[in-house]
């Protein structure tokens, strides 16, 4: 057996040699089957370019689908009154696919259509599984395909980002407006991209992107895997906002949902041609037990190309620049992971494994730096699986980084249940920078998951009911100043102790208030708390700035910089006085989180030479109350030995030191 670096460098991963090479071995066998001996995978997962709805060049179209079970498959168009006519009837080629030519002058751009697909016993209309665009009555609420055959959008901007450290603003294109309202694309570009430029991230997350039925599912029930989602805009509106980001130099990933599919019949892809098991596993299987959705069967060679053709084609038709993989942990277990704790290594290798699906991750991650070498891929994963954001040829599965999921967990954690005296900065900062030597590692102090309704972002656990009353800057709030403290300091020891990148969720960089619930039932179809009140980021009379200004300091001062080149280290650490001093990058980040105690000349050790203050998270500018002198030049001291560096570290407070000429 081979020997795998993912295994030699860990030793605690030797009892599962056997199993880490079998998920390689696997791995290496299926590409050769699917792309063959010397191909690309790019070169033969181009079933997006086939199926579907094709111009033939001369007005015409072709229409093909994939449909085994099928007896016959009709076109229902506008043009023949939604009826079954056969003179739209599909001709059966080999391997289960079914095909339609019509000729110039029968169709044309923006057109409605959909499939009539009959078996032996039923029959049913389908969205096409490929349709690239596909639109919902407002009235009816129905929704169908749309022949859509555009000039060829001309790309303006050539640059294409390469992200080696993303600093990622999370964000969701319907939410984007202040207004009770679906927002769009090019609200977006307008309006919140040039937010997101001036703050100084360099990657856009973008949620929600493929076609899905219901709003409220925040994107992850997905029925249309080839189409954007068409609430927000047209395809060429979509890629307007990639250009635009580009020309800011900001790279823009999409949140791609491979991990299930919607439930959904008439709009999805269950019982397509009257089988449970055409895309799916059959059986129990095939449903999630808590989703309400449909699980892929990864083994199956048709549903890897459909998987992996996706990946391709947003890449290339968008210029997208990566993916976030959402809901790793439910691919990878045959479980789903619902209701586990992973405490030891055991439960990585201990036949829980779907194999099958962590063969489509690896095959996943080849393909994406085969179409784009500079792109970049994300894992979501709560379980901790070794190897997942490690080199393929590692013994991983190939992922660029890992979401570090347990940081927020443990904010919420010690915001609900400690006080902040008891707040250990021994415990924190560990817990912080327990991270595998072989992966990288995204951390974040909250994203879309602790705004969602029933839960709270750090802002409204800190505030509550004074979020409404005492945000004014003309009001007097001890809870209020603790809280602004407390927001700015988490923030950056979550940067500043981050493995390689960092992500913050659209507006709460600024504690935007309140959760995020969708239009519903539940809360009589209200956009109330489905969109972003940017208004009060901007308010001079508002406290809101001063968290937007902190977030913007703190993302310009280390973008850019070569902070995450280099682990954290140590200078200083006193627990009872919640004091916690660490090096990295050429910066040394001093946290005092005692509520009670400033702490003059406190010396620690550092490099020689002499420090400037480089972000104070109690200046006035962030809201603070500029208890530091931020002219003054801080000169290492000669002390027992070692050089010394000394400072004021008032309460609830941070500061980032820069050493001069460096």
């Amino acid at each position: 057996m081979e020997e795998l670096k993912l295994w030699k460098d860990d030793p605690w991963l030797e009892p599962w040699k056997k199993q880490l090479w079998e998920r390689y071995s696997s791995a290496v066998l299926r590409r050769l089957q699917i792309a063959g001996y010397g191909n690309t995978l790019e070169s033969r997962v181009n079933g997006y370019l086939w199926y579907g709805c094709h111009g033939d060049g001369d007005g015409g179209f072709f229409f093909r689908e994939w449909a085994p079970n099928a007896t016959a498959v009709y076109l229902l168009a506008e043009v023949n009154g939604w009826k079954r006519d056969e003179r739209f009837r599909f001709d059966r080629l080999e391997g289960g696919n079914w095909e339609l030519q019509l000729s110039s002058g029968i169709l044309d751009h923006g057109m409605l259509y959909k499939w009539l697909v009959c078996w032996d016993g039923g029959e049913g209309e389908r969205i096409p599984a490929y349709a690239r665009r596909v639109v919902q009555d407002p009235d009816t609420k129905i929704f169908s395909a749309q022949v859509w055959n555009p000039p060829p959008y001309k790309w303006k901007s050539k640059f294409s980002p390469q992200v080696i450290n993303p600093i990622i603003y999370e964000a969701h294109i319907g939410m984007g407006s202040e207004e009770p309202a679906v927002a769009g694309f090019s609200h977006f570009q307008k309006n919140v991209l040039p937010h997101i430029a001036s703050l100084g991230y360099n990657t856009l997350q973008l949620m929600a992107i493929q076609e899905h039925p219901y709003y409220g599912s925040f994107g992850y029930q997905v029925s249309g895997f080839y189409a954007v989602s068409s609430r927000f805009g047209t395809p060429e509106e979509l890629k307007e906002l990639v250009d635009e980001a580009h020309r800011l130099g900001i790279a823009v990933v999409m949140d791609i949902v491979h991990s299930h599919s919607v439930s959904n019949v008439l709009e999805g892809l269950s019982l397509f041609d009257g089988t449970e098991d055409l895309y799916f596993h059959p059986g129990t299987r095939g449903h999630h037990p808590a989703w309400d959705s449909r699980c892929f069967d990864y083994g199956k060679e048709e549903v890897l190309r459909f998987l992996l053709g996706n990946c391709k084609y947003w890449l290339q038709e968008y210029n997208l620049d990566g993916f976030r993989f959402d809901g790793i942990t439910s691919m990878i277990y045959l479980d789903h992971g619902l209701e586990k704790d992973f405490t030891g290594y055991e439960c990585y290798f201990d036949g829980n494994q779907d194999k099958d699906a962590m063969t489509y991750l690896s095959l996943a991650n080849m393909l994406i730096k085969e179409v784009k070498p500079g792109a970049i891929s994300i894992a979501e994963d709560v379980s901790g699986m070794p190897g997942l954001a490690a080199p393929f040829a590692d013994g991983g599965i190939g992922f660029d980084f890992r979401l570090s999921m347990g940081v927020a967990d443990l904010w919420i954690k010690w915001i609900k249940e400690r006080r902040d005296e008891d707040w250990s900065v021994e415990v924190l900062f560990y817990e912080l920078t327990r991270k595998r030597e072989d992966e990288k590692t995204i951390s974040y102090a909250e994203c879309h998951d602790q705004a969602m309704v029933g839960d709270k972002t750090i802002i409204f656990r800190l505030l509550d009911s004074e979020m409404y009353t005492s945000m004014g800057k003309g009001t007097a709030s001890l809870n209020v100043d603790r809280a602004i403290a407390l927001h700015k300091i988490i923030r950056l020891i979550t940067f500043s102790t981050a493995g390689e990148g960092y992500l913050n969720f659209m507006g709460n960089e600024f504690g935007h208030p309140e959760w995020i619930d969708f239009p519903r039932e539940g809360n009589d179809w209200s956009f109330h708390y489905a969109r972003r009140q940017w208004s009060l980021a901007y308010n001079p009379d508002l406290r809101y700035q001063y968290l937007l200004e902190f977030d913007k300091a703190m993302v310009t001062l280390f973008k850019g910089s070569k902070l995450f080149a280099h682990r954290p280290r140590i200078l200083y650490v006193h627990n009872e006085r919640q004091l916690l001093v660490f090096e990295r990058g050429g910066y040394v980040f001093a946290f005092n989180f005692s509520p009670l105690f400033s702490y003059r000349d406190l010396a620690f050790g550092a490099s020689g030479g002499s420090y400037r203050v480089a972000l104070d998270s109690d200046g006035e500018l962030f809201g603070g109350f500029s208890r530091n002198d931020l002219s003054k030049t801080h000169i290492t001291f000669w002390k027992n030995g070692v050089e010394n560096l000394s400072i004021y570290l008032p309460s609830r407070c941070a500061i980032v030191l820069k050493k001069e000429g460096t």
